[in-house]
């Protein structure tokens, strides 16, 4: 079949709307945390996230469609139009037959369920939406990402919590090498920030409670850090066989080589603390890429900005790659983005194109103390000017599921 190329991008982030206020706000070290204003949340322990500002769903969609939709898929729909626009990729009657979409979430439609929840519980029944279901399901974002663009090609969603992000462009590339599309829209999309979501992740104790410092409170690796910020967003790629490219002339921005799955079996929602299973993600990863340990240079660290899992997964790190563990350049982007849970790793892929796009390595902010356990280079606080030849991302999910992706330069 040849390699995997991509040739378009899309981003819905917390830094703004599109590619370039997404690499621009990343690059730049700027925060997209801020109190919660979609709801009011001041009667929560946790009062602040990563909501993407300013996203006016009509500009990217029917409005009429767009009802029907959840945010999580209006998120995916709007990240595959700016993706297929840069590709440049026509969608006729004589190739949609062989485009597929791989979308993946984490939760799917949660303020589609909590909203009808509360007016059934007000209410009634008779209130409760007709659209109810085809919103909050799960697939909805890769079939209304099929329906919107016209694509007939296989419409494949992964529900791998926080690791479904990464998992999408191992999946798609699978697809293209088994033959059955010459192209895929494939990425991660989430909208999960509401009152009840919160909730339960505060009381789990797994989110930052810095309320009266927003831009402070996700600080990956640093000995201050309390928990993740709850984020929201999607970011989407067109990858295509190179020879599909070639033919019809689109530029390779990159080149994806898939990569791999582990499970660590050991808890609903710590990761395994001696790193193995994730060690063993990643060296599978770069292994099938065809590729060795010295020949990476930046890794987007999943780095949620946890007391047990940053620790974790420097350590799966230093056992991945040995010597050359210390000599990598690592970035959390969660820092300034908050977790975008399933969005989560399709964001760290994108950076890892753009990383090597521009030979720029995004920073992890506030990292002012270093924990000492966390010990190698994580790009702290400014972003570093970096030839970057091949990079993995890095996305490890509750339940135990770890998966990465190999990107190399175009």
């Amino acid at each position: 079949m040849g390699r995997v190329v991509v040739t378009g991008l899309g981003a819905i982030t917390p830094l703004g709307i599109g590619v370039d206020a997404f690499w621009e706000g990343l690059t730049a070290g700027r925060s997209g945390v801020r109190r919660i204003e979609h709801w009011d949340a001041s009667a929560l322990p946790v009062r602040i996230a990563g909501e993407v500002p300013g996203f006016v769903a009509k500009e990217f969609m029917d409005p009429k469609a767009a009802l029907r939709m959840d945010r999580f898929a209006q998120f995916g729909v709007a990240a595959s139009r700016q993706a297929l626009e840069q590709a440049r990729l026509h969608i006729t009657d004589e190739n949609r037959e062989r485009i597929a979409v791989v979308m993946n979430t984490g939760g799917g439609g949660i303020p589609t369920i909590e909203d009808n929840v509360l007016t059934m519980h007000a209410r009634g029944s008779k209130p409760v939406s007709p659209f109810l279901i085809p919103m909050f399901a799960p697939n909805m974002a890769s079939s209304q990402v099929s329906i919107t663009f016209g694509t007939r090609g296989p419409s494949i969603t992964g529900v791998a919590a926080c690791a479904a992000g990464v998992q999408a462009f191992v999946d798609a590339v699978h697809l293209l090498e088994r033959g059955d599309a010459d192209v895929v829209i494939t990425g991660g999309t989430e909208a999960g920030i509401t009152p009840v979501a919160v909730a339960g992740l505060a009381n789990m104790r797994a989110l930052s409670r810095r309320n009266d410092d927003p831009a402070a409170a996700s600080r990956p690796f640093d000995l201050g850090r309390d928990g993740f910020v709850f984020g929201e967003g999607s970011a989407v790629m067109i990858l295509e066989t190179e020879e599909h490219a070639d033919r019809r002339g689109a530029a390779a921005l990159a080149y994806c080589h898939g990569g791999a799955y582990t499970s660590d079996a050991f808890h609903i929602t710590a990761p395994d603390p001696t790193g193995t299973g994730a060690a063993r993600a990643m060296s599978m990863a770069v292994t099938r890429a065809g590729l060795h340990p010295s020949d990476i240079d930046y890794v987007a660290a999943h780095a949620t900005s946890t007391p047990i899992g940053d620790i974790a997964e420097t350590k799966a790190i230093k056992i991945a790659f040995g010597d050359h563990a210390a000599k990598l350049a690592l970035s959390a982007n969660k820092s300034m983005l908050g977790h975008l849970l399933g969005g989560a790793g399709a964001v760290s892929s994108l950076a890892c194109v753009l990383a090597m796009r521009d030979g720029l390595v995004p920073p992890t902010i506030n990292l002012t103390d270093p924990d000492p356990q966390c010990d190698l280079d994580y790009v702290p606080n400014v972003a570093r000017r970096l030839p970057v030849r091949a990079a993995i991302a890095n996305g490890f999910g509750f339940g135990g599921q770890n998966a990465c992706a190999v990107f190399t330069k175009a």
